[in-house]
């Protein structure tokens, strides 16, 4: 029996050195980490930015008010001399402009005001004031521009663009001005 208990500790010590070696244990590595996928992004063309197409003189003018338009007082006014309504000579290239600005903005309609100084009576000065608001239209009527868009009114002395009450004052007031009523 001491034989076959040899026979069974030297089998069982086999079995333990095989199990239990000398060897170190090859140590296992972590597994690696997860790989984070790259979102694929496909490269686009973009676009250039749209413009916005620019907006023509006529379509800003369609944008003001008509206020704006008179502030920005697109026409000039013109002068006369004393107790006179003719055209005078340094006023016709000012409604030559005038001219040249309505035929541009062909809706807008002016209205012509005809202004005195403050010397005469009040009837002859809206007389007066009427025959240079039609002397200044019948000229912008020969340049071109129809009638149907101008309308004539006289202030007389009534709205004086100088209060003062001497020659450079009164010069200022003999005009005829012009107001855009319409556009």
């Amino acid at each position: 029996m001491t034989r076959k208990l040899a026979i069974f500790i030297g089998i069982c010590c086999l079995a333990f050195m095989l199990t239990t070696s000398c060897k170190p244990k090859a140590e296992t590595a972590p597994p690696p980490p997860p790989v984070k996928e790259q979102p694929v992004v496909e490269k686009v063309e973009e676009a250039p930015p749209v413009k916005k197409p620019a907006l023509t003189e006529e379509e800003i003018f369609m944008a003001k008010s008509l206020e704006e338009i008179n502030l920005e007082a697109p026409l000039d006014r013109i002068h006369f001399d004393y107790d006179r309504f003719f055209i005078r000579e340094d006023a016709k290239p000012v409604l030559e402009a005038n001219a040249t600005w309505l035929r541009k903005y062909k809706s807008a309609k002016v209205l012509i005001e005809g202004h005195c100084d403050e010397r005469g009576t009040e009837e002859y000065n809206l007389a007066l004031g009427e025959k240079r608001a039609k002397s200044a239209m019948e000229y912008l009527v020969s340049l071109g521009i129809s009638p149907d868009r101008m309308k004539i009114i006289s202030y007389g002395k009534s709205q004086p663009l100088d209060p003062g009450h001497n020659e450079v004052a009164w010069q200022k007031n003999r005009r005829a001005q012009f107001l855009i009523i319409e556009k």
